[in-house]
Order: C-alpha cells, then sequence, then structure tokens
C-alpha cells in the first residue's frame, strides 16, 4: 500500500489556514492565528490574484510568508479613485469627517467602501482606494487543509 501524497492547492482548491497580513514595518493588519481559521476557494476572489499565487501548489501543513508588491495585494493607489461629494448628500445627522470610512453605493447598486480625507467647503473628498492600495503586504499563511474533491465532476 502506498500512501497517499497530500493534495496541492490548485486553481479550484478549497483551503481552510490561518493566515495574517502586516505592513513592511511588521505591524499586523489582519490575522486569523488567535482566532477560528479561514476557509478561501482559489478563484473566487475571497483573496487578492497576488495571495492566490503565493498559496499555488502548497499542500496541508505548509507554513509560507511571502513580501506582496502593491500589485500583487491591494493594488497602486489611483487618484482616479478620488472623488468629491457634496456635504448635502450626506445625512444631517451624520455629517462626515476627515479619516472616517462610510459604505457608498455604486452607479450600478454595488457597495463600495470609502474613507473621506478632507473636507473642504461645501464638499468631502472621499478616497475610493484600498487602504492598503500601494503597499507592500507581508502574507503568512499557515495551510490547515485542502480539499479537491468538490472540483471533480460525479
Amino acid at each position: 500500500m502506498s500512501e497517499q501524497s497530500p493534495e496541492e492547492i490548485n486553481l479550484q482548491s478549497l483551503i481552510l489556514m490561518h493566515y495574517s497580513i502586516a505592513l513592511g514595518n511588521g505591524t499586523i493588519i489582519e490575522s486569523s492565528f488567535e482566532e477560528d481559521p479561514v476557509e478561501i476557494l482559489m478563484g473566487n476572489g475571497d483573496v487578492t490574484e497576488g495571495m492566490e499565487l503565493a498559496l499555488f501548489g502548497l499542500k496541508e501543513g505548509d507554513n509560507q510568508t511571502l513580501t506582496l508588491t502593491p500589485e500583487q495585494g491591494f493594488g497602486i493607489r489611483d487618484d482616479a479613485n478620488i472623488s468629491e461629494m457634496p456635504l448635502t448628500d450626506f445625512p444631517e445627522d451624520m455629517p462626515p469627517q476627515a479619516g472616517t470610512s462610510y459604505s457608498f453605493e455604486s452607479p450600478d447598486g454595488q457597495e463600495i467602501p470609502g474613507t473621506v480625507v478632507e473636507i473642504k467647503k461645501d464638499v468631502a473628498v472621499i478616497d475610493f482606494n484600498h487602504p492598503l492600495a500601494g503597499q507592500e503586504i507581508i502574507f503568512t499563511v499557515q495551510i490547515l487543509g485542502v480539499n479537491n474533491a468538490h472540483a471533480q465532476t460525479n
């Protein structure tokens, strides 16, 4: 009897893992290591494409830490993602404040996060870039399980 080798993560894998995302200076932004592990489905947009590439080929029990470029992480900051909104567009009982994040509705009805970066005379300047856009991040993973069975057809 031969032992079955552990499954490698592929483009359709269901993965159970712990992860952390840190800034280049070591500041942890997000982590599951002290909480329940997370389950992600490759190709489902659960993590960025760069993070998926970092997971590809790993097996149960593997640990990996990689520094991802802004392109691999949360993208490059884009000045086109900064907009001005009239202060009258905000509810009277919730005036915008610099540094506060809000959920906005896009023209196609999608919810998109934005952060108020400045209040001018009668407009709020909103940054719709991801808060980690333009930054290198340190991505650490511990693979707890890999399930490729769901990718097979019956």
